[in-house]
């Protein structure tokens, strides 16, 4: 598995320092914060890597930086570390978008576990995301039209709906058919939707 940096959030200079130990360690590069509006600062321009942050900080605390994290889309797994008592904020962590969190003081194979969480994610949506441009790349020599009967079969409509809705004839939508799986060099239309779903057609926001 790929090891993605780790940003760390505290402003506690100790925490950083121990914490950021364990995880150089074990092979992790480390950059540190020392508050969550140092973080937002910088946030949109991290490459991939996993977030580490400190529940309770002055100023926007950690659960604040998740939320705007979120806000703004950005794809970063966020791991929340607590201090005894705090479950119940961890709770609300995790349900606003926390991979995981993880109770002070923690050992480091608990440290490293919930950093393995986080990254599992990232390798997950870096594979998804390479599935879709693959799959993307094999419509590209669709037409206007076979796409939009691939738009129909991904609906679930059969040929006549299909022509209606074009304003062409079925027999004229088997065609494309026959065209898109010959393009695409599928033999089913099975096939052919999986390479569909897998490149987001039809798909309401495509990211």
């Amino acid at each position: 598995m790929t090891e993605y940096p780790v940003y760390l959030v505290d402003d506690d200079p100790s925490i950083r320092r121990s914490v950021g130990f364990m995880l150089r360690t074990s092979g992790h590069q480390v950059q540190t914060f020392d508050s969550g509006t140092e973080l937002l600062g910088k946030v949109d321009k991290l490459d991939p890597g996993c977030i580490l942050i400190d529940v309770r900080m002055p100023g926007p605390d950690g659960l604040q930086v998740l939320e705007e994290i979120v806000h703004r889309g950005i794809g970063l797994p966020v791991v929340v570390m607590t201090g005894h008592g705090d479950v119940d904020i961890a709770v609300r962590a995790m349900k606003a978008g926390a991979v995981d969190f993880i109770e002070k003081p923690f050992d480091k194979p608990v440290l490293l576990a919930a950093i393995n969480e986080a990254s599992q994610r990232l390798n997950n949506k870096h594979r998804r995301s390479e599935a879709r441009a693959e799959a993307r790349a094999r419509l590209g020599p669709l037409t206007t039209r076979e796409y939009e009967v691939l738009e129909g079969l991904v609906n679930g409509y059969p040929n006549k709906t299909i022509g209606y809705d074009l304003g062409i004839s079925p027999r004229t939508v088997e065609i494309h058919r026959a065209n898109l799986m010959s393009k695409l060099e599928v033999h089913n239309l099975s096939d052919l939707l999986r390479v569909a779903f897998a490149a987001g057609v039809g798909d309401v926001a495509e990211d």
